[in-house]
């Protein structure tokens, strides 16, 4: 049986003036007799034994030449209790911020060991705090939730912003330790050539080979599970001039919205403004740079022209789209969604050639 360990938090601080106090009455040394041996004004060695002056490095080294006690040792015990009263007026100050807990996914992160699992709230927020790499909860609002940061123009963020924020700083973590060359457009774009080849493969062979190729070009790509109340399909940004983000999720499930997903927030990175970052939902309204970037997508699976030549070709068979998808060396799931979002086809049909992903465990 695995043993749990507990570590003990005291509500309160032992200042080092304590043990200066039982060591020089150990030794027979009065307050007013150290002051004498050590330089010290009496005042300050008293204000040390009352916990209301910090031991110096001086101090140390004095107490050392006339104790016998090495001066890192009163050192430490300072650190120690400074470091106890911060740890206390911080639990303390985050006593008042448990009602935080509620506005962020904490079971979900728990369950997908993005933070560890604890009985004590105080302790949950300390997690919650450290993943999102903030002190404090202001810090949290102030970081995340601002007004002026870019992606507070989705409607997710107006839904669950505790979602969204969580869902893209799992992205960040997980990119920041993601080895990327130097974002390369040139090289980006020949990178989406070689990935449109690769929707036919399985996820075991496509998922390593587009995380390579779009790492060659600077471009880190990852796979963070969706969260309630956050219907979020990808993100894009950048985490600096020199290294892009795509962030995707499984929410639709199917290959065909998958890999326009994928190609739509490459559309997004290929155009030149930096500073954004950009959220996709199903229920965000469009702009111009999301047309763009939808432009981009549909485009880069099915050129226009040789989509112009299947519709030729009604009514569509089942036949039709697989030999067409062959032709274009795609997965004919993609060719199934285009023609069901263009309302060529109803959405209850050939379904059966899409391919539906999952998250491996």
């Amino acid at each position: 049986m695995a043993r749990k360990r507990y570590v003990y938090e005291p509500d309160y601080a032992v200042p080092p003036g304590d043990t200066l106090l039982e060591t020089i009455e150990c030794l027979n040394i009065s307050q007013a007799e150290l002051a004498e041996r050590t330089g010290r004004p009496t005042k300050t060695l008293n204000g040390i034994i009352k916990g209301k002056v910090a031991i110096t490095a001086e101090t140390a080294i004095q107490l050392e030449r006339v104790l016998g006690v090495d001066a890192g040792f009163w050192l430490k015990l300072e650190s120690n209790y400074q470091e106890a009263v911060a740890r206390i007026k911080e639990k303390e100050a985050l006593q008042t911020e448990l009602e935080w807990l509620k506005s962020i996914p904490i079971k979900e992160m728990i369950a997908y060991k993005w933070i560890p699992a604890s009985k004590d709230s105080i302790e949950l927020i300390r997690s919650a705090l450290q993943f999102f790499g903030v002190a404090s909860v202001s810090a949290w609002k102030n970081h995340w939730a601002n007004p002026e940061v870019s992606y507070r123009k989705s409607l997710c963020f107006e839904s669950n912003p505790g979602s969204l924020t969580a869902w893209l700083r799992k992205g960040e973590i997980t990119a920041q330790a993601l080895s990327c060359g130097p974002y390369n457009r040139a090289k980006f774009l020949e990178a989406l050539k070689e990935i449109r080849t690769l929707t036919r493969e399985d996820p075991g062979v496509f998922v390593p080979r587009m995380i390579s190729l779009c790492a060659e070009a600077g471009v880190a790509l990852v796979f963070v599970r969706e969260l309630p109340k956050c219907p979020v399909s990808g993100a894009a940004r950048w985490l600096s001039p020199d290294k892009a983000v795509i962030q995707l999720t499984l929410r639709h499930r199917f290959d065909d919205h998958f890999w326009f997903s994928f190609f739509h927030e490459a559309g997004h990175i290929l155009n030149p403004r930096k500073r954004d970052i950009f959220v996709d939902s199903d229920a965000d309204p469009n702009t111009a740079e999301e047309e763009e970037a939808n432009r981009l997508a549909r485009n880069s699976l099915i050129p226009d022209a040789a989509y112009r030549v299947l519709l030729q070709s009604r009514p569509i068979s089942r036949k039709k789209v697989i030999s067409f998808a062959e032709q274009q060396k795609i997965a004919p799931g993609i060719v199934v969604g285009r023609l069901q979002h263009d309302k060529v086809i109803e959405y209850k049909h050939l379904n059966n050639l899409k391919r539906k992903f999952v998250w491996a465990d």
